[in-house]
């Protein structure tokens, strides 16, 4: 029987562990923070429980828009129904509670991750509670003094919040964003240092929250990585919801002033909150537990270097997760331990697709992405046609009173087959899906007019942007007949 040891719980450790046991081999996994690791104790499963209260407040904010009044909710005049209301506040019928909405926060985070250690052990995982690291190609030894030996080993320890030695995270005022649930009332006026995904993400939800809100940006735009369009729509959001947006803005220090904190701003301007947080990226979890000792190398920024398979630099090492720097998503760590322990146990595996994969970003409206972009497009890198629908001229979207987001296709010219695309919506996260399997299974923009799709629904502005872009094919076949 073969023997796997897994130093690291979240989904790149924890889907690797339920993939080796489902083999038949003998699964140890070791873990220092809790079975989920950072995904589902302190980052994505409570930001985006979070970020769906928040998405609450703003849709009961938006109700004088549909025609909707009472107590706190006051009418619109006769005759002002039609768009959304980005920039109102929640009602009176509504006050946040902090501690509860933490509670519920945390709550949530360790009951997922009860329930992921009770599916590990039902499958005859074995987890160990304690820190690891690599005394030896193939053993992990815990800071017990227990050693555990593998025929395989994989690392999977994750990333943590970049720390900045001028913004030092007291937990109190200055924070990361792991550190957020711990307050016992919502910020009076956030102050967010970096406008990525982290940042855009808890701006828009503590705005909608009720807090103030200004986020400093040290790029052009929010979102810098982003579809440009995509981001000028959240931006325009943002901006029409309150939140002051400082771009080309770089923090050089964040400290604590009584009750409060100061932001110098590298140009000398300073701004003033009640709290900062801190959302300036992420560093690996690899120092510190005998990786370079045993020979795996890492890149300049301390990622484990990792080939399509997983594979290290040392036979029979294999990496998953944000600790490879491969793509910071929680599907791509869980798909890069799946497809090592398909690998390692000589089972069948095709190597890891980065064209394939879908990411959101959970701003209102959420940000979904696959495959060929935008600057990919522009720079020359790939050939490929494009088609933009406003959400506007969707019916369900009017009935919603939503205005801001779009759809986006790209394809390969003269075939049609669909290269990627992206959707700023309500729930984008849930339409991308069906862009995705176009991209993954290589069908054409054809194939996607002729799929039915409901009336009235959001998902009918991808079907009608493929019929959009079917249309531009024939006539530019037309055209050269001519």
């Amino acid at each position: 029987m073969s023997r796997i040891v897994i130093l690291g719980g979240g989904p790149g450790g924890y889907e690797a562990a339920l993939v080796a046991a489902s083999l038949g081999a003998a699964t140890t996994l070791v873990d220092s923070d809790g079975i989920g690791g950072a995904c589902v104790l302190t980052d994505c499963v409570p930001s985006k429980t979070l970020i769906a209260t928040s998405e609450t407040m703003t849709s009961v904010a938006a109700a004088p828009a549909l025609g909707l009044a009472g107590r706190g909710v006051p009418a619109r005049p006769a005759g002002t129904w039609e768009g959304s209301e980005p920039h109102l506040t929640p009602p009176e019928v509504l006050s946040i509670e902090a501690k509860r909405v933490n509670n519920r926060v945390r709550e949530l985070a360790h009951a997922q991750s009860n329930d992921i250690e009770a599916r590990l052990r039902r499958e005859k995982v074995t987890v160990v509670h304690g820190k690891g690291r690599l005394v030896g190609p193939q053993a992990v030894e815990t800071d017990q003094g227990d050693v555990f030996i593998g025929d395989v080993v994989l690392i999977a320890t994750g990333a943590a919040p970049r720390v900045l030695p001028t913004a030092e995270p007291d937990g109190e005022r200055i924070l990361t964003w792991q550190q957020l649930y711990e307050l016992p009332e919502v910020p009076e006026h956030l102050v967010v240092i970096g406008s990525g995904v982290t940042g855009a993400e808890f701006a828009g939800a503590y705005r909608a929250l009720g807090a103030a809100v200004t986020l400093v940006s040290s790029r052009e735009r929010v979102l810098p990585g982003e579809d440009p369009d995509a981001a000028m729509v959240i931006e325009d959001v943002f901006r029409g919801r309150g939140i002051e947006v400082l771009n080309r803005s770089r923090a050089a220090s964040v400290r604590r002033i009584g009750d409060g904190v100061l932001v110098e701003l590298s140009d000398g301007r300073t701004v003033t909150g009640s709290h900062a947080l801190m959302a300036v990226g992420s560093v690996p979890r690899t120092k510190g537990i005998g990786l370079t000792e045993v020979g795996i190398r890492l890149g300049s920024g301390g990622h484990v270097v990792v080939d399509r398979m997983s594979r290290t630099s040392v036979p029979g090492v294999y990496a998953a997760g944000d600790c490879t720097g491969v793509l910071p998503l929680a599907s791509v760590a869980a798909m890069q331990g799946r497809i090592a322990m398909r690998h390692a146990l000589g089972e069948s595996v095709t190597p890891l697709r980065l064209g394939t994969v879908s990411s959101n970003i959970f701003t209102d409206p959420e940000i979904a992405t696959v495959g060929v972009t935008q600057r990919m497009k522009d720079s020359g890198a790939i050939a490929a046609e494009v088609v933009t629908l406003p959400l506007a001229r969707n019916p369900r979207a009017k009935m919603l009173g939503i205005s801001d987001g779009f759809v986006k296709l790209f394809c390969r010219p003269g075939s049609g087959s669909v290269l990627g695309g992206v959707v700023v919506a309500p729930r984008a996260s849930e339409l991308i899906l069906s862009i995705s399997l176009a991209v993954a299974n290589g069908l054409t923009a054809e194939q996607l007019a002729n799929t039915f799709s409901i009336y009235p629904s959001l998902s009918g502005s991808i079907t009608e942007v493929a019929r959009m872009m079917r249309s531009e094919d024939l006539f530019a076949a037309f055209d050269e007949t001519l």
